[in-house]
Formats: structure tokens, sequence, C-alpha cells
């Protein structure tokens, strides 16, 4: 891993749109709608999302997520591809667990393509396991997607392995 990045994460606003679909589509093979950040931002609320920001005030990476009653669900994280390896994507994976346990989460989920394993080492290094596998979930290639849970995250566990990604990605 390069060194660490300082960043700084902050809600998701309508005016980071366009950066943000900048960073989604170099990301991934199926960008969400045209539509679908603002949807989001201004309609879902029980939607929460964040963007990194970089010492120079650019955006870099994003993520969000859905927290209904006491589950998390991490619906994308993206990083810039420029900037892979510097540790954004664990500050913006640690942001959204911070936020989901703000509202009352006590467990969090996410899908992710088996084809993607420096996603899938990150998740595991945060303590998500593999619980199931969805066949042909993702429609642009019919790729099955690896179902993820947390542990508790209001465990001691969970908080020991939390403070040491804090330690590791904050300044």
């Amino acid at each position: 891993m390069k060194q660490i990045t300082r960043i700084r994460v902050e809600p998701m606003r309508l005016e980071h749109i366009p950066r943000v679909r900048e960073i989604e589509q170099e990301s991934f093979s199926s960008p969400w709608p045209k539509d679908a950040y603002r949807a989001e931002i201004e309609e879902n609320q029980v939607a929460c999302y964040i963007v990194a920001r970089d010492a120079q005030d650019e955006i870099v990476g994003f993520g969000g997520m859905w927290v209904i009653f006491d589950e998390a669900h991490v619906t994308t994280i993206a990083v810039d591809r420029r900037r892979r390896g510097e540790g954004i994507g664990k500050r913006l994976l640690l942001a959204l667990i911070d936020r989901a346990l703000e509202r009352g989460a006590r467990w969090m989920t996410l899908e992710v393509r088996p084809s993607n394993a420096v996603a899938l080492s990150m998740y595991r290094a945060f303590g998500f396991r593999d619980v199931a596998l969805r066949k042909r979930y993702y429609s642009d290639n019919g790729e099955d997607a690896v179902v993820m849970w947390s542990g508790n995250l209001r465990d001691p566990e969970s908080h020991t392995r939390l403070a040491a990604f804090r330690r590791e990605v904050e300044f």
C-alpha cells in the first residue's frame, strides 16, 4: 500500500455528483442511472452518502449506505483509480461504519464481486464474513455477488478492530 493520504470525509452534496459520477464510471462496469445520487440525497431518508476529499480539496472517493433499524447496507464505495492503494477506501468504510453506529446500526452488510479481490480483502480485514453467494447478481456480466456481513459493530472485538483502523488512517 502507498502512504496513507490525509483525507477529510463529508456528506455528499448535489454539487459533488458530477465528480462522483466520474469516479463511479471509471470504477464500475454498470454505473447507476444519472439521477440516482440526486434521489438518494434528496429523497431517501435512510440513505447516507459521503465523499472523501484530499489535502487539495479534490474529491477522490465516495461511499454510501442505507440504515434501516439496526442494519446498515453498504450500497457503494469507490476511489479514484489514480489514488487507489492510499487507504482512501478504508477511510470511507470506517466513516460509513461510524455513521451507521451513530444512526443505531449494530450490523452491516454488502455485496461484492468475487473478482474484486482488493475490496474482499479490505472487507474481511474489517471483520466482514462471507455468508452467501447471490448467483448472477450483476446484470452487466452475470457475475455472482458475495454477500458479506459484519459481526456486531458494538461488541468489544469490533471496537478494537475499528480503533486500529482509525489509528492507521486518521490524522
